[in-house]
């Protein structure tokens, strides 16, 4: 006797159809489950025997073979295990629900024969849309998350034993038109988003609060120096308060990596529209910031895709961390190889990073009772764990000082302001690149760069002249014109002045730093 009915497991963070087929024939009582799977997928068959026994159901005494199609692709998980009981039990007979047209089935069982959630679903079903799938049967718990795939059937199941009551020979559509789920009214997208931060927290800083306000218009990395105690790791983690939501699509983008790397814990609420901020500790591995394994998951830099990437005392992750980020950087995605598939995870995120200008902290901050003690040699070391080409790729360095005991009672600078005006040079630059695939200045590069930056002639010649006194590689100067297009943007300003240029350039604090000597010029 044979069977089929259809699944379906993650790769990268895209969804793959896979077909699971079930052999029962004659001989010695044997199950064996073919077609790549990992441990968790070969032990599902205890954990369907289990289950269907416990649910009033007959396990075959017959020789059971399942197979997992297409066999060359690697599997994982335990999504498969609720295919793999329906399909046996319809192939000995002992269901009647016959499959449903374009009927998908995931799901994990419990011994007790409870259907548990699994990860990943969003992007399952968000690709079996995609290729003309419009049912599907999965846990109760999943059932919310599969309804934010608009056009598809979903059918929730709790316990395997519904399927049981629920079914109806020869009526398959009845039987499943009892577990249809209701889906939730659609969320809108929620632009007045509360947070439990806000920048009137942080007194002054009023250099390092419009560096801020320039890097989240533009989507602009930023890197905050100074002593310890200054506030640079308050500022950053006030960042999201001032970023726009998220759009539609990339709500859609941004869950589909929460679910395939678990991380939708809890009931689900509708699709992320809180850009993501992702901390990760400076211990990190290469693997955890962009991602690894024998089957690649989502690192650090995609969970932080379009949304910010953290990393706070930047000297202090290891070297061989940091130069991973290089090329995500650029890309705007994560390429793993591996000796079966090339993996590709999209990891489009503003780097926000923080550091003291030596290693005691104090240089530039000195008192009476702390002064700095590092030498100009340990200094540059200390330095130096950062390379010059992953500086090249910051486009704002910024000197973060120790602010003196306010003398006024002026309001400081709020989060409500600050994102008035990161949402007004947003929406410029929306309607700016309506028609082309980015929505940021940062993302601007070549022919693009020249078509919508349109500089001044005084305001170039300072560039130029800025370009060969500080030594400067091609990619600063084009991030210098990025960012002065974003300032211009927030004075909605549609030519670059040279003021746009002279603010742009004032951010290059370490090129700046890199032509004197010593450490003179950076908080020295």
């Amino acid at each position: 006797m044979y069977g089929k009915l259809i699944s379906a497991c993650v790769l990268g963070v895209e969804g793959r159809i896979v077909q699971v087929e079930v052999d029962i024939s004659n001989g010695l009582p044997q199950t064996s489950i073919i077609g790549l799977g990992d441990l968790a997928i070969r032990e599902s068959m205890e954990r369907v025997r289990a289950a269907v026994k416990n649910c009033g159901f007959t396990f075959p005494l017959a020789r059971i073979t399942v197979n997992l199609a297409p066999a060359d692709l690697r599997k994982e998980g335990s999504a498969f295990d609720l295919a793999i009981a329906i399909a046996i039990l319809t192939t000995s007979g002992q269901l009647a629900l016959r499959e449903a047209k374009r009927l998908l089935v995931i799901g994990e069982l419990a011994l007790s024969g409870e259907v548990r959630p699994v990860s990943g679903v969003l992007a399952m079903v968000d690709h079996a849309k995609q290729n003309g799938y419009t049912n599907v049967l999965l846990p109760h718990a999943n059932a919310a998350e599969a309804s934010m795939i608009q056009g598809m059937n979903v059918f929730a199941l709790r316990h395997l034993r519904e399927l049981s009551d629920a079914a109806e020979r020869g009526e398959p559509d009845r039987g499943l038109e009892r577990l249809r789920f209701a889906a939730p009214a659609a969320h809108s997208s929620d632009t007045g988003q509360e947070y439990a931060v806000d920048y009137e927290d942080v007194i002054g800083q009023c250099q390092a609060k419009r560096a801020l306000t320039i890097a989240a218009a533009g989507l602009h990395n930023v890197l905050l120096i100074g002593a310890p105690g200054t506030g640079k790791t308050m500022l950053m983690r006030r960042l999201p308060t001032i970023l726009p939501p998220l759009g539609n699509e990339e709500a859609m983008e941004v869950t589909k990596i929460y679910s395939v790397s678990g991380k939708l814990a809890g009931p689900f609420e509708g699709l992320l529209r809180q850009r993501p901020f992702r901390s990760p500790h400076h211990t990190v591995s290469a693997g955890g910031l962009i991602g690894g394994g024998s089957i690649p998951k989502p690192g650090e830099v995609s969970l932080a895709h379009k949304g910010i990437l953290f990393l706070d005392e930047l000297p202090e992750f290891t070297r061989n961390v940091l130069e991973v980020l290089r090329q995500p950087i650029e890309d705007r995605e994560v390429t793993i190889g591996r000796a079966r598939a090339v993996f590709r995870f999209p990891a489009h995120f503003m780097l926000a990073a923080s550091m003291n200008p030596c290693q005691c902290g104090f240089l530039g901050a000195e008192t009476p009772e702390r002064r700095c003690t590092c030498s100009s040699a340990k200094i540059a070391a200390y330095r130096s764990r950062i390379s010059g080409p992953l500086l090249d790729r910051i486009d704002l360095q910024v000197e973060v000082s120790r602010e003196r005991a306010p003398e006024s009672e002026a309001a400081p600078l709020s989060s409500a302001e600050m994102r008035r005006k990161v949402l007004e040079a947003h929406e410029i630059q929306r309607d700016r690149y309506r028609s082309l695939p980015i929505d940021w200045n940062s993302e601007l590069s070549g022919a693009l760069l020249r078509k919508f930056v349109s500089i001044h002639r005084d305001a170039n010649d300072m560039l130029k002249q800025t370009y060969n006194t500080l030594g400067l590689s091609m990619r600063a100067h084009d991030r210098i014109l990025k960012l002065a297009r974003t300032i211009a943007d927030l004075e909605q300003s549609e030519r670059i002045d040279i003021a746009h240029i002279a603010e742009a350039i004032q951010y290059r604090q370490l090129d700046r730093v890199a032509t004197n000597e010593g450490t003179e010029g950076l908080l020295g």
